[in-house]
């Protein structure tokens, strides 16, 4: 099987699709996260998605790693509430990881993903099972390395199946904790922006082969 390579384009790529899928599902987020959350999930990373894509249209950029971290500075400055800390932590950590290469082979760029997502836990101080982004993160990543590649289906069916599987789960941080019991039966709006992230990716790292 051919070798290919993450770059520069298709990182970009992964955002813009990214941003393009919050604002669509902008109404469905708010939503989600009015029904056991602060209720401003969706406008936050509109605006900061949004904000983002204009930092990455602005500027140059000659490799993966320096896309992210312009990425995860604008999550960090421009998303409100807990996501902009969360996603802002994980895409430095991924940043960071991938280093200045020009182009990414798939085992670093699952290395780095694990660690955004290490960074991710540290910084909600949450784990697997407590109905949130990591219910997401977790598996995707797993799954990855179960697979050693980048598999575009894995991820995709893995996001989805483990963003719907929030839905029973009772919440164990945030505000939707204080919900106890009655969080069960909705969808954590951290855990769909999350596959929507992965989603992105996914059709991104589908077109390798056309």
């Amino acid at each position: 099987m051919e070798v290919k390579n993450v770059n520069t384009i298709e990182v970009k790529w992964w955002i813009k699709k990214f941003q393009e899928k919050i604002s669509s599902e902008k109404s469905y987020l708010t939503d989600l996260d009015q029904a056991i959350g602060d209720g401003d999930h969706g406008h936050n990373m509109a605006r900061g998605t949004a904000e983002a894509v204009k930092v990455l249209e602005a500027k140059t950029f000659t490799c993966p790693g320096n896309v992210l971290k312009a990425v995860a500075m604008t999550f960090i400055s421009k998303i409100g509430g807990a996501s902009g800390p969360l996603y802002g932590s994980a895409f430095l950590k991924i940043s960071q990881t991938l280093g200045i290469e020009e182009t990414i082979k798939d085992a670093l760029f699952i290395s780095a993903l694990r660690e955004g997502e290490k960074a991710l836990r540290q910084r909600g101080k949450a784990v697997l099972g407590e109905k949130t982004m990591i219910d997401v993160w977790s598996p995707v990543v797993a799954e990855l390395e179960k697979a050693n590649s980048l598999n575009h289906e894995k991820m995709r069916a893995t996001a989805e199946s483990c963003m719907k599987a929030t839905e029973i789960l009772e919440a164990k941080k945030g505000r939707a904790a204080y919900l106890g019991k009655r969080s069960v039966g909705h969808i954590d709006a951290g855990a769909y922006s999350s596959y929507l992230l992965f989603l992105s990716l996914a059709e991104t790292l589908a077109k390798r082969g056309e």
